[in-house]
């Protein structure tokens, strides 16, 4: 079966029936990717100038507004320039939020908002440590761990595209055969509350935290793990929009420049077979 579920939506306010509704949802908690082809975000005349690597400061991946403080963070340039790179940023957030609400309602007083990101540099070439190489499989880990929902969306209206490679679920990867490289459980008790008084850590961790935190790096260590593990590439072209659990789907971002990125939170307790996700890879 194909990692992808194709949606022809066209808005980001569709109207949909119950069982569309719930499809839609089966298919994220079963660690598959919702593709929505039609689907692009549309950049104002003005809002084409920021289509440049320019707009990096040089160090960070992306340029993002963080969760509720909502400051705009890994860009330069003029305080009247950035307020507009913001106000695309924002109109990007708000079009995801009522995309999900649509269309995954039952989520939607669940979720708490994370970030809002903007990649201007391209992928492919980008040097970086092993743990920063987005270019390698792995699941994202956000500590205090929650269902990470990210929806992205490839709004340049040249003809670059989002090449990506993913294997699908950990249980999927486990039951072809595929060895995840092994975490061990901190030996510690209270360890995550020490990282977090020594300021060593921003939260305190749980074990589950120190596990999947682990996983990311391990996977991404892995040479062999990176080649020999079952994957297949996606490319997704410019206009188009996906949404996936990126904490539950390994994933590795080949190539792309120009995406927008919304990462939503959400409790184990939100989603529809809460039993099931913890099974999965998700713990509260």
């Amino acid at each position: 079966m194909s990692l992808l579920e194709e949606l022809k939506l066209d808005t980001w306010n569709p109207v949909l029936t119950a069982a569309a509704q719930a499809a839609a949802i089966d298919t994220l908690e079963a660690g598959r990717i919702l593709y929505l082809p039609r689907l692009g975000f549309t950049l104002m005349p003005h809002e084409r100038r920021f289509l440049s690597a320019q707009w990096s400061d040089g160090e960070s991946k992306n340029i993002n507004l963080r969760g509720g403080e909502r400051r705009l963070r890994g860009a330069r340039g003029g305080k009247d320039e950035l307020a507009l790179m913001q106000a695309m940023m924002e109109r990007f957030s708000s079009h995801c939020r009522t995309l999900i609400g649509a269309l995954l309602p039952r989520y939607a007083p669940h979720l708490t908002l994370a970030s809002t990101s903007f990649r201007p540099c391209e992928v492919a070439g980008r040097k970086s440590s092993y743990r920063k190489d987005d270019a390698r499989l792995h699941t994202d880990a956000f500590p205090p761990i929650r269902p990470a929902a990210r929806a992205s969306c490839a709004c340049s209206p040249t003809s670059t595209r989002t090449a990506s490679r993913a294997p699908g679920a950990w249980r999927a990867v486990c039951g072809h055969g595929g060895q995840v490289p092994a975490a061990r459980a901190p030996r510690m008790a209270g360890r995550g509350r020490l990282l977090r008084a020594l300021r060593v850590t921003k939260r305190s961790r749980s074990a589950y935290d120190h596990l999947m935190l682990q996983l990311h790096d391990k996977v991404k260590a892995d040479v062999d793990y990176q080649q020999q593990a079952p994957q297949e590439q996606i490319d997704f072209p410019v206009g188009s929009t996906w949404i996936v659990f990126s904490d539950q789907v390994l994933h590795a971002a080949m190539s792309g420049q120009f995406v927008m990125e919304e990462t939503l939170m959400l409790p184990v307790s939100g989603c529809a077979l809460p039993n099931l996700r913890r099974f999965g890879c998700w713990s509260e």
